[in-house]
């Protein structure tokens, strides 16, 4: 009788994790922040590993780490044996036909404008599971998989997505009754600039567009992390927003926000919804993107 083989012993699987994304991205920081854990983390598992095998994997400098001849020599298998291993449990999550359609979306996108089409979507999928991931950068799909994102895009850029029809713009707004004491841009002078962090250019682009807006300076006042911290410190008055029409529409639309100058700045990128690749989507996925992408009509 034949006798097969034992599988070899393997190491940790988290020590394994923390080797491929180190020397993936070169770095013991950029790794810990992929995998949600602190670089210390990152830096035992590292070690273990090391001990385990009997070798240095990685090459400590100043600047941080850089894989060994070893250690880049067998990254691409272990890189294509973790997609593997991902896919094969993401066959497992689309085996169950009732799982949670995944949405991962920037995060001002999935407070200010996915959340409030939430309602009406579960009104028409009553039996809908949504899951809703906040994130920075569009998820790889080989170890991130979602069914949709939604992020912004250019047109052209390397995505199939959906991109809602309605363009989009930025321009000042404010709370009526501020907009009151705003009769021309010198008056911008007068009043908090509200920044979002990642758009921190959006003021300097607007004025340069607008004209006239010489006298302000537009670097000054807060900046915030979060868009919708933004949005909240101009609902309540605390200064001007340079608002993006795809988040803050509804607000223009209730009276809550105004605009003290008509002038829009188009831009090109529009907010995209990109689905997944085939063999990894929800049995709804391209109807649920064509009803959020009309939606926004």
């Amino acid at each position: 009788m034949p006798v097969k083989p034992p599988r070899p012993r393997l190491p940790s699987l988290n020590a394994l994790r923390a080797f491929e994304a180190a020397a993936r991205l070169e770095s013991f920081v950029k790794a810990a922040d992929e995998l949600s854990v602190t670089p210390g983390a990152v830096t035992q598992q590292i070690r273990q590993l090391e001990a385990w095998l009997g070798l240095k994997l990685f090459r400590r400098l100043a600047q941080g780490v850089i894989p060994t001849d070893a250690a880049r020599d067998v990254l691409p298998r272990v890189t294509r044996g973790f997609d593997t291993l991902a896919h094969a449990v993401q066959g497992l999550r689309e085996s169950n036909g009732s799982r949670a359609l995944t949405i991962a979306a920037l995060p001002c996108i999935a407070q200010l404008w996915l959340s409030p089409r939430l309602a009406e979507l579960q009104h028409v999928w009553p039996d809908l599971q949504i899951s809703i991931s906040a994130m920075e950068q569009p998820p790889d799909p080989r170890r991130e998989p979602h069914d949709l994102a939604i992020f912004y895009h250019e047109p052209g850029a390397a995505t199939d997505g959906i991109a809602v029809p309605e363009a989009d713009a930025i321009l000042p707004v404010c709370t009526p009754a501020l907009a009151k004491t705003i009769a021309n841009l010198p008056d911008l002078a007068g009043h908090a600039l509200l920044h979002d962090a990642v758009w921190r250019g959006d003021w300097a682009r607007w004025l340069a567009f607008a004209g006239g807006g010489a006298d302000v300076d537009a670097t000054r006042g807060p900046s915030f992390s979060l868009y919708s911290l933004a949005l909240d410190a101009a609902l309540s008055s605390s200064g001007v927003l340079m608002g993006r029409t795809s988040l803050i529409g509804r607000h223009l639309a209730d009276g809550r926000l105004v605009a003290p100058f008509p002038m829009a700045l188009p831009l090109r990128d529009r907010l995209t919804l990109i689905p997944a690749p085939a063999g990894q989507v929800h049995p709804r996925q391209a109807e649920i993107a064509a009803w959020l992408a009309a939606s926004a009509s």
